[in-house]
Formats: C-alpha cells, structure tokens, sequence
C-alpha cells in the first residue's frame, strides 16, 4: 500500500483559510499565521500585502513630484537631449513646450539612435502621446490601464489641470514587489548611503547610527541599537510596512523596501524633511 502523499502548499493553504475571513485584516492575520507556519515564505507574504495595498493607495502618493521631473524641452537639440538622457539614466522623457504644465509627448530614449544613426530626424514626429491621469486615481486601476495600453509612464494633472508630477508602471509595481532593481540601481556592494537622480538619497538599514548621523548631521543615540534600521524598528515598537514613513526628532524616514522579517532600504527626500532636533 502506497503511503499517503503529503499536502500540496496550495492544500494547506486552502485548509487554513476553511474559516472565511470577514475583513481584509482577518485576512491578512490569516496570510501572516500562514507565514509564520512556514505555508508562505517572506517575499510571497510582502507581495501579497503590496498587492492589496495598492487598492487603497492614490497616484499621488508615489508620483514623482513636478519639480523633480526630468524633462526635456521641444527646442533642445539632440545633443543636448543625449546628455539629459545619459546624465539621468531614465528611458523615457516627458517633452515640454513654454511649461511644465505643457507636455506636448513622451520622448523614448532609445528613438534618439535614429539621429546619432544619420538618419532623418524630427523631434516633434518622433514623440509617443502623453498619458494624463489624475492625482486621485487608485494604483490598481492605473496598473490595470499600464498594461491595457503598454504604457509605461504616465503625466499627473491636479483638479485645475496643472502638471503635479509623474507616476511609471515601475513604481506602482513596486509597491507590491519590492524595489526593483537595474543597472543604475542600488549596489549592495556600493556605499550605504547613495544620492539618486531625483535628489534624494536611499540608505541602507545595515547603515551604522554615527555613520548616519555623520551623513545628514542628526544625533540620533546608538546606545541601544547600532543601524539606522534598528532605530526605526525601535521607534515603531514592530516591523515597518513598505512605504511607511515615521518622523524621529523632526527627521523624516521612509521605509522604501522591507519585508516580513527585515527593513532593507530607507528613503530620505531633504526637501521633505524637517530640520533635525538638537
């Protein structure tokens, strides 16, 4: 007699959630009981909670802002565009004409070897349609229109229809996956604290305290933990959530990558940061 098969992951997933949860929280009691009865490991319980987070979180609230926006403007020559293109290290380019709040087309990088090629071109032809969508929209219909159209990128507009900032397909997917990373990226064997192309800096939780403090003149106390990451855990009395934001002595942290067991990366924006306490 052949001896019985063990359960498959999906058969015992399926039997621990038998009791139907009333609430998105019992829910997610339910997934995170899972999690710590090794049914999910860490990545897939972090997906799973970005994937329903995003349904209740806005364009707004991971745009890039309108003053941080690359842009290029419909007057620039090639050239002059291919060092924005090198210097920024993006693909794709909102074309503006007299103002930000005039963005005429979406300018894809990789058109630009046409020029550089010798072949014939216009820069006002070789623009893709501008998106636009409002600051309001929830995250997981704009995925749903991302991958409808094969949009990658789209312009935010306020309720005046002014140009707030812009929101790519990268973004919102990482609100559910984690930080995705690329050649520009963070480099784990880089240093810990790295300036991006939008002026704010991404650090490392591992990032000893003096360290830290050195960096952005805080006095934060390493007495009783030695990382940036320790402080925050501390500080919230649990593990952060992806996208959470906490402000220590007047100083503003947020959690850009974090997952069931740890805090990876943290985002510091100068222009959003209070002046530290003394």
């Amino acid at each position: 007699m052949d001896p019985p098969s063990r359960p498959s992951l999906l058969e015992r997933l399926s039997a621990l959630l038998m009791r139907e949860p009333e609430d998105r929280e019992q829910l997610l009691d339910l997934l995170r009981n899972a999690f710590e009865r090794s049914l999910l490991d860490a990545d897939a319980l972090s997906i799973i909670e970005g994937a329903m987070a995003v349904s209740d979180m806005q364009v707004r609230d991971i745009m890039v802002p309108r003053a941080q926006m690359d842009v290029i403007h419909i007057v620039d020559t090639p050239e002059n565009i291919a060092g924005l293109v090198v210097d920024a290290t993006h693909s794709r380019f909102p074309a503006i004409g007299e103002n930000r709040d005039d963005v005429v087309g979406i300018l894809l990088a990789k058109d630009l070897l046409r020029y550089f090629a010798g072949r014939e071109f216009d820069l006002r032809d070789t623009l893709r349609p501008a998106v636009f969508v409002p600051e309001s929209k929830r995250l997981n219909v704009l995925l749903r229109e991302f991958r409808a159209s094969r949009n990658h990128m789209a312009i935010v507009v306020d309720e005046y229809g002014g140009v707030a900032g812009l929101v790519t397909i990268e973004d919102v997917l990482e609100q559910i996956v984690g930080d995705i990373e690329d050649e520009y990226d963070f480099d784990e064997a880089a240093d810990n604290i790295v300036l991006d192309n939008a002026g704010r800096y991404r650090v490392k939780a591992t990032t000893e305290i003096a360290d830290f403090n050195e960096a952005f003149g805080t006095t934060f106390s390493d007495d009783a933990f030695d990382t940036i990451g320790g402080l925050v855990i501390h500080r919230l009395g649990r593990l952060p959530k992806r996208g959470e934001s906490l402000d220590i002595n007047g100083f503003r942290l947020q959690v850009l990558r974090a997952d069931s067991r740890r805090v990876h990366t943290l985002l510091i924006d100068p222009q959003r940061t209070l002046v530290p306490d003394e």
